[in-house]
């Protein structure tokens, strides 16, 4: 069921949400958190999708906040606000409401979100491109116990890391990270199976990509070795590779969708690790809403460590050398460094010794 109103005001929409649930027979809310959207036109229907289906695993009110560009001074003076209530199969599991907001009202978008926020749940907000800077000072980051962007649809990617460390709150998390869940599951399961020590490792992937970046961030984080990055034609990530002291482990994945793991001394085995939609990782994030400290502790990690090797610009080399593949070791740290942190509680890594 859809409901067009045009030029109304919260408590409209709020009106219009209870009407819409009494006439298809659900008049109780069953949502279990509010996920606010904030995109623009071109990407409003994308995002949309994706949250339709993630809706399916966790029922939500979806609250779309579509920032209007006026085009003349007048129009840009007049606060108006535009609202699509969708309930029912339009909407998935939930219920989904788009705001398109126009004139002065665009920089007060909290106002209007706030009464529309399910009472006593929690509330995660998206931006699938355009992210601030420092999201949880937005307005509508402040309103949110998580906050999602997604460094991988900025102009600069690596560059963007580095604000984002920069600016790093608790409850920040990016999809360029959720990405790589497969990969650190994968690597750390390897690594359990062997008794060795890791002495370096090698991170492959398509260029200006901050996914390949991130998983050489937690690996030499967490695992204290030198670390390179080295770039292919992709797609994606498309090998990792560790040296031990019992042999190379190698994870490779040429074609985006079937990896084949490699541990010395064993078969070769075909592993699933396709490329997941949009769908599949919001739906992850939504799965937990308390901070993540593993992403916080990479991310700071990899920053710091690009500053040191590129003043601060981790792109300067990838726009030299194009799409030549190129190795960037990371610093070894002091022998007087202590253990690094532990791994992930889903997938934890064997320490390698300290050099």
């Amino acid at each position: 069921m859809k409901t067009d109103l045009t030029d109304t005001t919260a408590s409209q929409i709020n009106k219009a949400l209870v009407k819409a649930r009494r006439a298809i027979g659900t008049p109780a809310v069953g949502m279990v958190l509010t996920l606010v959207i904030v995109t623009d036109e071109e990407n409003a229907y994308d995002a949309l999708k994706a949250a339709g289906d993630a809706s399916r695993e966790h029922p939500s009110r979806t609250l779309v906040v579509v920032k209007r560009v006026s085009r003349s001074p007048r129009d840009r003076t007049q606060s108006r606000l535009d609202a699509e209530v969708r309930v029912g199969a339009d909407a998935g599991t939930g219920e989904t409401v788009v705001l398109r907001l126009h004139g002065e009202v665009v920089d007060h978008a909290q106002s209007v979100v706030l009464p529309l926020l399910l009472p006593d749940a929690p509330v995660v907000v998206w931006w699938p491109v355009n992210a601030p800077l420092d999201p949880a000072s937005d307005p509508l980051g402040a309103l949110a116990q998580r906050r999602v962007t997604d460094t991988y649809a900025c102009e600069q990617p690596v560059k963007e890391l580095a604000a984002r460390a920069d600016a790093y709150t608790p409850g920040d998390t990016d999809l360029s990270w959720t990405r790589i869940t497969p990969w650190r599951s994968m690597l750390a399961a390897a690594l359990d199976q062997v008794a060795c020590q890791v002495q370096g490792v090698e991170v492959e992937g398509e260029e200006f990509n901050p996914s390949c970046e991130l998983l050489a961030m937690w690996l030499a984080d967490r695992l204290d070795v030198p670390v390179r990055r080295t770039r292919s034609a992709g797609p994606g990530l498309t090998a990792v590779r560790m040296d031990t002291d019992c042999g190379p482990i190698v994870l490779d994945r040429a074609d985006g969708s079937l990896a084949t793991l490699a541990i010395q001394g064993q078969p070769k085995r075909a592993v699933a690790l396709k490329r997941r939609d949009t769908a599949e990782l919001i739906a992850e994030e939504l799965r937990r809403l308390d901070p993540d400290d593993t992403y916080a502790s990479a991310l700071r990690y990899g920053v710091e460590r690009l500053k040191q090797e590129n003043g601060g610009d981790a792109s300067a080399k990838g726009e030299r050398q194009g799409g030549e593949r190129e190795a960037v070791p990371a610093p070894v740290e002091s022998a007087a460094k202590g253990p690094a942190a532990e791994a992930t509680e889903e997938a934890p890594v064997t320490r390698a010794a300290a050099k």
